[in-house]
């Protein structure tokens, strides 16, 4: 496979990352198409759907080859369930797939017809092999069971971050960060409630700790 385009966002590092699509619409990333790919008429009729499909790969893995059972981070990192059974990055084939709302196709000067998209769970640099559109009336399956998945579907924390720090941000920035914050951003074997965390956002970084079920920011300073 070629890869056509490549992801740029804010998230130069895995950690922080939305652990799936769509759960941070805030957060917007740029669809950047190589050379080759850089053709209008490849897109034409695409500004008509709302949402598309992303299929990329995990170019950041540092662990080589794979297993057939992962510990997912739902269930705290400590139980094993078959690889085919979750969406883990360590995969026989490290591919990756993602519903992403379309906000814009633009132009620019230097890189021609990029998409810009929100809700994409993909670091900065990250390969794209292909997008498709998103069919509502094939896609979505109402009554579909989410396994184990879906009992954590509502899990999340409370955040608690001092007004004058939140200040730091726009109003969209701070309610990206506030929706990444309550996701729980710490890797899930990581329960240590002293420990402070910290990750790069818009241009700043963001220090936090977790004690039970609240995050606290403890500090935001100039990245």
């Amino acid at each position: 496979m070629q890869v056509i385009a490549r992801v740029e966002n804010e998230f130069k590092k895995k950690f922080a990352l939305p652990r799936q699509a769509g759960l941070t619409e805030g957060l917007l990333s740029t669809i950047v198409f190589e050379k080759e790919f850089r053709v209008k008429e490849a897109l034409r009729g695409l500004e008509g759907y709302s949402h598309i499909w992303l299929i990329w790969g995990f170019h950041d893995n540092k662990k080589e080859g794979w297993s057939p059972t992962v510990r997912p981070p739902r269930l705290g990192g400590n139980k094993r369930m078959g690889v085919f059974a979750t969406r883990s990055p360590y995969r026989p084939n490290p591919i990756g797939l993602s519903c992403v709302e379309l906000k814009e196709i633009r132009e620019t000067k230097d890189r021609g017809w990029v998409l810009i998209v929100s809700g994409a769970d993909m670091m900065d640099g990250t390969p794209v092999y292909d997008i498709k559109p998103y069919l509502p009336f094939a896609d979505s399956i109402p009554d579909a069971r989410a396994g184990f998945a879906g009992e954590h579907e509502k899990d999340g924390l409370q955040v608690e971050c001092p007004e004058e720090m939140l200040r730091q941000f726009s109003p969209q920035e701070q309610m990206t960060l506030l929706s990444l914050l309550s996701q729980d951003p710490r890797p899930h074997y990581q329960q240590d409630e002293n420990r402070v965390y910290g990750f790069p956002f818009a241009g700043r970084e963001v220090r936090f700790r977790v004690a039970g079920n609240v995050l606290f920011v403890c500090e935001v300073t100039q990245g």
